[in-house]
């Protein structure tokens, strides 16, 4: 073998030494239908299989969660979900407690295109960040929510529009959740990598 050979074998081999690191820190919660181990339960919303997806649609009472029964700090998130019309959900992230999840000790990447205050609706952060309006739509099709959580920043890319990039120091780390409040909701990729 000639050194122009030997060099480029060995430049292939870190590339790939250098995407193996970063597969490792690359954890899969949702994966079509699988996942629901992953998770706790809060509420009464029904969270089933159906059609290769996690779901929850109309017949619980209460405000209902999946919970992580994991903790992260910083983190990217890619989350794919559908959202009916009238579908009150969010994906919350640093959670303080696995047992109660609200925006007030949470952060919550809004999915209700309905909510009163279009303001706080799909694709801001509850209490923390303002969606600009027009308020974006999720309701009826499928959207990826790409959500980053590094230090004091959170940034919200919502089908591949950046709708939120703020500085909050209030929660450092905590658990993810998943929301249903009112319609169907439904998830088939929930993709965690820590940073």
């Amino acid at each position: 073998m000639n050194g122009k050979s030997t060099a480029f074998i060995l430049a292939i081999a870190l590339a790939g030494c250098g995407s193996l690191g970063r597969n490792e820190r690359l954890i899969t919660l949702i994966d079509g239908g699988n996942g629901l181990e992953n998770f706790s339960r809060i509420g009464d919303a029904q969270w089933a299989v159906r059609n290769g997806r996690i779901e929850a649609g109309p017949g619980g009472k209460s405000m209902s969660f999946l919970v992580s029964k994991t903790t992260y700090g910083d983190f990217h998130a890619r989350v794919e979900f559908w959202a009916s019309d009238d579908a009150n959900s969010g994906v919350f992230l640093r959670c303080q407690s696995p047992l109660e999840v609200t925006a007030e000790n949470c952060y919550e990447a809004n999915i209700f295109d309905q909510r009163p205050d279009p303001s706080y609706g799909t694709g801001a952060i509850v209490l923390v960040a303002k969606v600009a309006q027009p308020m974006p739509k999720a309701g009826g099709r499928w959207n990826t929510y790409e959500i980053t959580a590094k230090g004091d920043r959170l940034t919200l890319v919502l089908n591949g529009v950046t709708t939120v990039d703020v500085q909050d120091n209030k929660l450092a780390k905590g658990h993810l959740a998943l929301q249903w409040g009112s319609g169907t909701i439904k998830f088939r990729k929930l993709e965690i990598t820590r940073l």
